[in-house]
């Protein structure tokens, strides 16, 4: 991958601006400095925009917030038009609510190949651990790092050794069909025009649960290569409540049904034609 080819990072954030105030500072620690922050804010108050307009004045990259009405959970649409407005040609998309290891874009753009999309893993932070990090404010990954093995002892972090190790080949990660597994929509890349080539996400997924893994499957449906970014990309995730379940079921099957479908579909491709 050229060096000159800009990255876009695309932050997802709704209404958790202590959180997000985390996730930016751990983007600005980063050893690449070739990209660019996009909020892309599904209806948050004034006091995330409050948060990103901070962050802006001293960040060393550029820093833009997108922004629409809050009528509900429209996680698809905001990303989409986060997408439209990104100058990059590779996205990496995150949660506003994890934080970043200071390597995290360089091993993505270390990870990126035309025609691949790249799905990383997260390592889950604990309640109290989560709560002592967003009371605090301010993020010092050298300090966090120096007690992991003491959280892990206590519960506090699902695992560490990823913060420590390193697996830097590339063809061995690459998904030979299709899986569930492991997709996360807060450690996801691809270029740019993949995304639009299929239209960016599912926006009727108006509610938690499966968008990013229909995202990935149509990525996948249409020739793009899925590639593990586990042992290179892991982000950290503050630990919150879980999400409103209500939509899940439906998104669920939306996705079944589209896999059953291209499966019917590649099946009769290759079925020779008899009369």
């Amino acid at each position: 991958m050229s060096e000159v080819t800009s990255i876009s990072v695309i932050v997802n954030t709704y209404n958790w601006p202590e959180a997000l105030r985390l996730s930016l500072q751990s983007l600005a620690s980063q050893t690449e400095r070739c990209f660019e922050i996009i909020v892309a804010d599904d209806g948050s108050r004034p006091d995330t925009a409050d948060v990103i307009e901070a962050f802006a004045g001293s960040a060393p990259v550029p820093v833009k917030h997108v922004w629409h009405e809050d009528v509900g959970f429209r996680r698809s649409t905001i990303l989409n038009k986060a997408i439209v407005e990104a100058r990059g040609r590779y996205l990496i998309f995150i949660d506003g609510d994890c934080i970043l290891q200071p390597d995290f874009v360089a091993q993505h753009r270390a990870l990126a190949e035309p025609n691949h999309v790249v799905t990383g893993s997260r390592i889950l932070l604990g309640r109290e651990l989560s709560k002592e990090l967003l009371a605090e404010g301010k993020w010092n990954y050298q300090a966090f790092r120096q007690k992991t093995l003491s959280h892990r002892l206590t519960g506090e972090i699902s695992k560490i050794m990823p913060l420590f190790m390193r697996l830097t080949w590339r063809r061995l990660r690459d998904y030979r069909s299709f899986v569930w597994r492991r997709i996360k929509g807060c450690n996801l890349a691809c270029w740019k025009s993949d995304a639009l080539a299929i239209g960016g996400f599912d926006e009727t997924f108006t509610g938690w649960g499966s968008e990013d893994i229909d995202f990935v499957f149509r990525l996948h449906d249409k020739g793009v290569i899925r590639r593990s970014g586990s042992w290179a990309t892991e982000v950290l995730h503050i630990w919150h409540k879980p999400a409103d379940p209500s939509r899940a079921a439906a998104n669920m099957k939306i996705v079944h049904d589209r896999i059953e479908a291209a499966r019917h579909r590649n099946k009769a491709a290759h079925t020779p034609y008899s009369a």
